[in-house]
């Protein structure tokens, strides 16, 4: 069975453009592009960008393709609620709730810890808020990374360990500085990428124009250290009924090889109820 979130062609075409990395130790399984998707991607990080639209599409096909795959999930979920993320993916055939009961989603809901650390009780000794920062106690995001560590460093049972984010401008609104962001996302890639073996998928927001420096600043600098982007940009003529974006996928060979120039590809899409329909630019249904 096919991942419902995106469709089979984008899937090959993203294994495609890894299948120059050396195979992992372990092995994952459930379906044939589950496997050739996973197999490369171990140990790497892939950045989700949007520009101009709503990029949430990917995160929601990268929650239910790790949990279909049997990976051990920590979402770390900042824009939106659990029912929310929820809904969707009972609409791509996963129970998140469900997932969270045996074990495999560990989901920290930003939304609620934020009123809870600000509004609620006063935290248990030797439990800290990930979002402690909030309390202007310190402005680094320590607890956090332990959230992030503690929830995936038991995935023995699991396939491998998947660290999602949704989505990391977030931090930056709620009073975090841009080196405690990059701090935060360069103890993980250590964590999880090269101690666990493990994946990390985080998407941020970003607009060429805008004058937030700061959010341009944690931008560049992940597109800089990631393995794989996927770029989510709205079309630059305007709203369009059959045609809602283009994706641009970059496979960082620099990043291994200064000398060698990144693989872009790019695809138009459509988001449907239950999937999206991807396609060469100029080839929609509008047009043929």
């Amino acid at each position: 069975m096919v991942p419902l979130g995106l469709k089979a062609e984008l899937v090959e075409v993203l294994a495609e453009a890894q299948d120059s990395l050396e195979p992992p130790s372990c092995e994952f399984v459930p379906s044939p592009y589950s496997v050739i998707l996973l197999l490369p991607f171990q140990g790497k990080f892939t950045l989700l960008r949007d520009t101009r639209t709503d990029g949430s599409f990917l995160v929601h096909h990268f929650l239910s393709f790790y949990l279909r795959a049997g990976c051990k999930v920590c979402f770390v979920a900042l824009l939106q609620s659990f029912s929310h993320y929820s809904i969707v993916a009972q609409k791509l055939g996963v129970n998140l709730a469900a997932a969270k009961e045996r074990g495999q989603l560990v989901f920290l809901e930003g939304l609620q810890s934020c009123l809870d650390l600000l509004f609620g009780e006063e935290e248990q000794p030797g439990q800290p808020s990930p979002l402690q920062f909030l309390s202007g106690s310190t402005s680094e995001l320590r607890a956090l990374f332990d959230f992030v560590r503690v929830s995936l460093s038991a995935a023995d049972s699991w396939k491998g360990p998947v660290l999602l984010v949704d989505d990391l401008s977030v931090l930056l609104s709620l009073g975090a500085a841009p080196v405690a962001v990059l701090d935060f996302i360069h103890y993980c890639r250590v964590c999880v990428c090269c101690q666990l073996k493990g994946n990390i998928v985080v998407l941020v927001h970003s607009n060429e124009d805008s004058e937030d420096e700061e959010n341009e600043l944690v931008v560049n600098s992940l597109c800089h250290h990631s393995d794989l982007i996927l770029w989510a940009e709205g079309l630059a003529t305007g709203f369009c009924k059959d045609v809602h974006g283009q994706i641009k996928i970059i496979k960082r060979l620099s990043l291994r090889q200064a000398a060698e120039q990144d693989l872009v590809q790019i695809y138009q899409y459509k988001i449907q109820d239950r999937n999206v329909t991807f396609f060469a630019r100029g080839l929609s249904a509008a047009v043929l």
